[in-house]
């Protein structure tokens, strides 16, 4: 095996601390003497111990000399744990092989170069393209301070989100519908709007065994969300946010009675002002939100310039008609010059279905 083959299986290991880490990034090690594995770990849980000192814990035999694989550049601050340049230091290892810096102001080559001063071999870089995807949520967080939001919405081949009906159940097969729960366990939070809110009165939970809740954020302008909805009957079990232009207190008691939360946001155009409430949010340590809203929210979440991915669930069948739904509505851009670019596409089949996922492209004039 080589530096790649192992930074692999690092980055494989880093994949299971999904959905457990938030807000801080996955992180997957492994330490190699003599050509064999001796210990392997990853960053479990927010709090916990840090991957490095997970696969130092696990080691069955004297780790110096040899060499760590670590997906991410070695922390050197003191957080919710010490340093892991600290205890690589005192484990006498030799060499170590990162994947991607570390964005974090904290870290940023600090860690690379005590270890160096250290008299430790740095090799870095090794797959860092797939070590940077892996936590392009923290990377972004760490840098704007606000949470990566991902557009998700589920059509048929004719760009339709329900019948003219207003009927939408089911537009995906079961594959694909599990896939979403498993990125309700991913990111942090959920998010819709009040319209969906009325139209379907969905639970927005995640339903993958084992699986997390996200935290349930409901953008309501008027707050108009109401008191029998499911959200709002199950506040005190998943965390749920109401943000709101609503200042009327007295209206916000009874919400916050079942055991919602009212988040007061200002309003632009008539609605929540979107930037705002992610700048909100992100100051509540919300990392990463998947954005489940209705056609007129979709619009107004890239207008606004927040969207950063998009996945498109295609079902392979046709609904026709004139009047049904699409996934983005609002007035539209006026040219093909004016759309929002996607970049870095990759297609997944799911069953029957397909998911296409892209990275949505910096739209500067629009960004405001």
């Amino acid at each position: 095996m080589n530096d790649n083959d192992y930074m692999q299986l690092a980055l494989r290991l880093a994949g299971r601390g999904l959905g457990r880490v938030s807000p801080n990034p996955m992180v997957g090690a492994v330490l190699v003497k003599d050509e064999r594995i001796i210990g392997q770990g990853w960053h479990e849980a927010c709090g916990g111990l840090h991957a490095e000192r997970n696969a130092l814990a696990s080691c069955g035999e004297d780790p110096a000399g040899a060499t760590m694989y670590v997906t991410l550049e070695p922390c050197c601050h003191h957080g919710r744990q010490p340093p892991c340049t600290d205890a690589l230091l005192e484990a006498g290892i030799r060499r170590v092989v990162t994947g991607s810096a570390d964005p974090n102001p904290l870290v940023s080559g600090k860690g690379i170069r005590i270890l160096r001063e250290q008299g430790v071999e740095v090799t870095e870089h090794v797959l860092e393209e797939e070590c940077r995807r892996l936590n392009e949520v923290f990377f972004h967080y760490i840098q704007t301070k606000r949470p990566f939001v991902v557009l998700k919405y589920a059509m048929t081949l004719d760009g339709k989100i329900a019948a003219f009906t207003g009927k939408s159940k089911w537009i995906t097969g079961k594959a694909a519908r599990e896939h979403v729960h498993r990125q309700r366990h991913r990111y942090t939070a959920i998010m819709t709007g009040i319209g969906t809110l009325l139209a379907d009165d969905p639970l927005l939970t995640c339903r993958m065994p084992g699986g997390k809740n996200p935290v349930r954020i409901i953008c309501d302008t008027q707050l108009r969300t109401p008191l029998a909805s499911q959200v709002v009957s199950t506040a005190g079990q998943v965390p749920t946010i109401l943000a709101t232009c609503c200042t009327d207190k007295e209206k916000w008691s009874a919400y916050e009675e079942a055991g919602c939360r009212i988040l007061p946001v200002g309003k632009k155009d008539g609605h929540i002002d979107l930037k705002a409430l992610m700048e909100a949010l992100g100051r509540e340590q919300i990392d990463s939100i998947l954005l489940e809203g209705g056609a007129a929210l979709n619009w107004s979440a890239l207008e606004s310039g927040i969207v950063r991915k998009v996945q498109a669930y295609l079902a392979p069948k046709l609904f026709g008609g004139r009047d049904a739904r699409t996934p983005v509505e609002g007035p539209g851009v006026p040219s093909p010059s004016d759309a929002f670019f996607l970049k870095n596409s990759t297609v997944i089949r799911l069953g029957e279905d397909f998911l296409i996922e892209s990275e949505v492209c910096p739209h500067v004039h629009r960004d405001h």
